[in-house]
């Protein structure tokens, strides 16, 4: 699909995460040594900003945003019209009329619906279907480093990734099962401020932007050559060899300063103990959704998948396929999909039985050779699956192979999308293309 940049991938890509490229939005389904694998998403198409070009917004302004929507939220509920509270916002800051009033109307919006306003001492969590909004005025480090702690938390208590967004004023959390604001409200009450670091450094072992630091820290150290290549370093390895060093905790100096506050993390959370923070659960409200870019009127591309299919079938079609005839089980071949003839046959006893495994699925081929009486009930299944994989190359020919060479689909799903028999060819393969996004979504949970 494309190429993106070494700091962006270590900074920003974990599953769940978004982006932009061909004018579609992808999201990150699973992070690889070398490769990412993304899926499409239907979601507007609004035109988004990239996070990785932002300045970090500091703690203390941050605070002071917070400050701004708590004096705003008193002088309305004092009586003040819209337009005087944004006159008092003028005199103090130099912001325009425009400015002012939508600073104004967002507060406004939130107190028509009777929705608590976050600020610098009160934290305003939002759940609404399998997401949940943490409002929190603490800058980017800072939730960063809280965000990190909440995440590593949870996906231990799920047994599954989620995922995380921030910026200066909220976190966003995407979870793999509903949870209410309550429940993560009293999870950040009860956050022990002491365990935040030991928590983080456990996390960051996991972590493609800790492999990434420790191979530059290892340069600047001497113990890996300027040119070496990232991607041919075994991370693992170096790991184990250098944790504990100086150089390791070089590597974590370096991430706690570059990208997390793990002092402010700690002193909110003290805050919150003692109760000088305030945590308070809302539904989804104008200021939580703001973040998400809400409210905009945007327009979808009618055809968004067309690029995608075209680039679907031609990986494909490039992709190869191991032939095997199960009638007499003594021909095999490696093909490329394109050259494949409409009817496969074996050339050596004529036969239409011919399965079309992946190119990594040989060791299938000794399964089904072997003696009937020495195999055990794994291999009859195993048997049986390329057994039902040739019959849909008789059935269908090319057509059937042509799925089965798509990832993911074993026999069982390949049966269900050649079995639509698309007399469209687009059709046929939005269908292949439907089944590789679902492989793609799940694949991570399967054991």
């Amino acid at each position: 699909m494309g190429t993106l940049d070494e700091a962006f991938v270590v900074s920003f890509a974990q599953p769940g995460a978004t982006f932009v490229t061909k004018g579609e939005i992808w999201e990150i389904s699973q992070v690889e040594e070398d490769e990412i694998k993304v899926v499409p998403i239907h979601r507007s198409g609004e035109i988004p900003s990239w996070t990785g070009e932002e300045i970090p917004v500091p703690f203390d302004v941050a605070q002071e945003v917070g400050m701004i929507r708590r004096e705003i939220r008193e002088a309305l509920e004092a009586g003040c019209s819209d337009e005087q509270a944004a006159e008092q916002l003028r005199e103090r800051y130099p912001v325009d009329q425009e400015a002012s009033a939508e600073l104004v109307a967002l507060v406004r919006a939130q107190l028509d619906q009777n929705l608590p306003v976050p600020d610098e001492s009160h934290v305003v969590v939002e759940s609404g279907g399998d997401g949940v909004i943490i409002n929190c005025c603490f800058g980017h480090k800072t939730n960063d480093t809280i965000g990190r702690a909440l995440t590593s938390i949870l996906s231990a208590r799920f047994g599954s990734s989620v995922a995380m967004q921030i910026d200066p004023y909220r976190i966003e959390l995407t979870l793999p099962k509903a949870l209410l604001a309550e429940e993560i409200a009293k999870l950040i009450e009860e956050m022990n401020p002491e365990y935040v670091e030991p928590i983080l450094e456990m996390t960051l072992k996991n972590t493609t932007l800790l492999r990434w630091k420790m191979v530059h820290v290892a340069r600047k150290f001497g113990a890996l050559s300027r040119d070496v290549d990232y991607q041919r370093v075994s991370m693992n390895k170096l790991l184990a060899v250098f944790e504990g060093t100086p150089m390791y905790r070089e590597t974590l100096r370096e991430i706690y300063h570059d990208r997390l506050d793990l002092p402010r993390a700690r002193g909110v959370l003290e805050k919150i103990r003692d109760h000088s923070i305030e945590v308070i659960t809302s539904s989804i409200s104008p200021i939580g959704n703001c973040g998400r870019g809400g409210g905009r009127d945007v327009t979808s591309p009618e055809n968004a998948d067309a690029a995608v299919i075209d680039l679907l079938k031609n990986r494909i079609m490039n992709d190869r396929v191991l032939l095997f005839c199960v009638n007499c089980k003594r021909w095999k071949s490696m093909r490329v999909v394109e050259r494949l003839p409409d009817r496969p046959e074996c050339p050596l006893c004529g036969s239409r039985m011919v399965a079309a495994l992946k190119p990594w699925e040989e060791e299938e081929i000794d399964v089904v050779k072997k003696p009937e009486k020495k195999k055990t009930a794994e291999d009859r299944r195993r048997t049986k699956r390329v057994f039902r994989n040739a019959n849909l190359v008789l059935s269908y020919g090319k057509t059937a192979a042509i799925a089965l060479a798509s990832r993911g689909l074993g026999p069982e799903r390949a049966a269900r999308v050649v079995g639509k028999l698309q007399t469209n060819e687009l059709e046929f393969y939005r269908d292949i293309l439907k089944a590789e996004r679902e492989y793609a979504r799940t694949k991570r949970f399967w054991g």
